[in-house]
């Protein structure tokens, strides 16, 4: 099952880090972002700046995450680049989280969940356009916009992350609201989402449907992994946005698994910080990584 192979690769590698693909051109060296001038070139400079990365990380990280949003801005060229890094960074052996977020009912969610999980058929043949491990979904449509995403899970073996509680400040308008039950929305979210998983729990007691949970809201985390306890976390907000290893331990069980920790901008631009000056990109990228590793090591399971 997918989850327990996330979680394997985690405790064979001691990390539980995901490396965020979250690439924008601005972000590449200047060799990289040299003489370029149109979409088209900025698709490719970004393909090769991330295929670096992942030469470098495959050997000491489980996972990547790739945020669509940051290729689809460079039109059909930038589709192309993220398929090239969905398909390569399988290729080296990483699990592929897609961070697309999707969000819809019946017959069109039915698209999504076939666009990155399932098949899209063509005469007689079948295809996954951007076949990943996981994607995330917003669930705040109700069941009706979970249900076909839960069946193509079933049928290939793959996996979702449902927005839960997530780590920016204004996600608090709506998820801390109290319902008439003295439940938060973000509680209620979560009791769904473990209704959700009940048919795909593995042999860690893990589902494979797990929840997006910010490292910037330790105290709901915490809430969160105590009345979710087959829920796998994905944890966004390390790093740039202010999340810390000691805020982001609440996500974790006694026996340090339950989540693994997102970090962009921090792995991707780690060649312009002063610790790591004089490096190229990806060899600052994999440092990076050892780092958070070391850091989060040290706050779970010290």
């Amino acid at each position: 099952m997918v989850i327990d192979r996330l979680i394997e690769r985690i405790e064979q590698m001691k990390n539980p880090t995901a490396v965020g693909l979250d690439t924008s051109f601005d972000y590449l060296p200047d060799e990289l972002r040299a003489g370029v001038s149109d979409l088209r070139g900025a698709a490719k400079a970004i393909v090769a700046f991330n295929k670096a990365i992942v030469d470098q990380i495959a050997d000491i990280v489980p996972c990547v995450k790739v945020q669509i949003a940051y290729y689809e801005m460079y039109g059909l060229d930038g589709l192309q680049a993220f398929a090239e890094t969905v398909r390569y960074a399988k290729e080296k052996g990483l699990i592929v989280i897609t961070d697309a977020k999707r969000n819809d009912i019946g017959a069109t969610a039915e698209c999504y969940a076939k666009t990155f999980l399932g098949e899209t058929a063509v005469g007689e043949a079948k295809f996954c356009a951007f076949d990943s491990d996981f994607l995330t979904v917003n669930a705040y449509l109700g069941s009706d916009g979970i249900k076909p995403f839960l069946g193509w899970m079933e049928k290939r073996d793959k996996g979702i992350f449902v927005l839960v509680k997530t780590s920016n400040p204004s996600g608090a308008e709506l998820q801390d609201q109290k319902l008439e039950n003295g439940k938060t929305v973000y509680e209620y979210m979560g009791s769904l989402v473990e209704q959700w998983g009940r048919a795909s729990v593995g042999i860690y007691g893990y589902s494979a449907v797990g929840a997006v949970v910010g490292a910037t809201h330790p105290v709901q985390a915490e809430i969160l992994r105590r009345e979710m306890p087959h829920t796998f976390f994905l944890i966004p907000g390390y790093g740039a946005q202010g999340g810390t290893a000691d805020d982001l331990k609440v996500c974790f069980d006694k026996n340090g698994r339950g989540g693994i920790v997102n970090s962009s901008r921090g792995i991707l631009c780690a060649y312009r910080k002063d610790d790591y000056a004089g490096l190229r990109f990806d060899e600052a990228a994999r440092r990076a990584c050892l780092a958070m590793k070391n850091d989060l090591n040290r706050a779970i399971n010290g």
